[in-house]
């Protein structure tokens, strides 16, 4: 099955996202304000750059979206939704929902949802939060367990489901955290790829959203009202390190405005000759 290009040229009437009669149905309510329509044709136009750049759309597969109730999730199925309705994403969606049994989890809300703007889904029940809570000590670090735990629910699914890709809500600053977590505790220069197969070779990992910014999607979320669920695991955990790098970028950010750009592009512009990994570049062969 050959890749398809979400093209960026498009018709006129495909890309005005101030339209929202021409829009999926769950933008009907969305706000009419020139700011909000320069907003979504901005993720509009991030998102679908990163399907293009890197090759993630085959006309006829089925992808499950995972929908954490977090606002990237929300914002990534939104714009999916949007580009499927506009002929530009020739895929079929399935949202889906791991219910991990965290305590007092509202378990209506999402089902709710999704059924009021009649897209597909499935909300899976698995208890992944009693794992955790026992296997990391008090005051430890969830993140790592919980994310592989879940991760491998998912793949599970989309393989019952029959779909060839898992689809993930991970914007620009969650590849740019991971890359400097990588940098200053894992010794190594990786980040957190755009597209990757799963070990078991039968699984795709897309994130489309590898080029929003955070801030974009969060403003997103706010205007769209989205009926956003906190984390009760990992979100309620307080010094973790992705935190700390959050907060160094947002500095940056903030005294070089632009900085988080660059080193997005950065990522896509590597020079193995100037760095010093010998397994990359014939040092020796000079």
């Amino acid at each position: 099955m050959e890749s398809v290009r979400v093209s960026l040229e498009g018709t006129p009437e495909a890309i005005d996202t101030g339209d929202t009669d021409g829009a999926h149905p769950l933008f009907r309510d969305a706000p009419r304000t020139v700011e909000f329509n320069k907003l979504r044709k901005r993720l509009i136009r991030n998102t679908r750059q990163a399907l293009d750049d890197f090759a993630m759309v085959k006309a006829g597969e089925r992808w499950l979206v995972a929908l954490s109730g977090g606002k990237d999730s929300y914002g990534l199925l939104a714009l999916l939704l949007d580009l499927k309705w506009r002929g530009l994403l020739p895929v079929e969606l399935l949202a889906c929902s791991l219910d991990q049994g965290q305590p007092n989890f509202p378990k209506h809300i999402l089902p709710d949802y999704l059924t009021k703007i009649g897209v597909p889904h499935r909300i899976e029940y698995q208890d992944t939060y009693s794992i955790v809570t026992d296997k990391i000590a008090e005051g430890a670090t969830y993140c790592s367990l919980c994310s592989r735990l879940r991760r491998g629910h998912l793949y599970r699914i989309a393989r019952e489901e029959g779909c060839s890709a898992l689809v993930l809500g991970h914007h620009r600053e969650d590849i740019l955290e991971t890359f400097f977590m990588n940098l200053f505790h894992g010794g190594r220069l990786a980040a957190m790829p755009p597209k990757l197969m799963n070990d078991e070779g039968d699984v795709m990992v897309l994130r489309p959203l590898s080029y929003c910014a955070e801030a974009d999607l969060a403003k997103f979320a706010d205007a769209m009202q989205f009926p956003i669920i906190p984390c009760d695991l990992c979100g309620s955990q307080d010094g973790l390190q992705r935190n700390a790098m959050k907060a160094m970028l947002d500095d940056i950010e903030r005294r070089m405005p632009g900085r988080k750009d660059t080193m997005i592009r950065a990522l896509t512009n590597v020079r193995p000759s100037h760095l010093l990994d010998r397994t990359l570049f014939d040092f020796a062969g000079l």
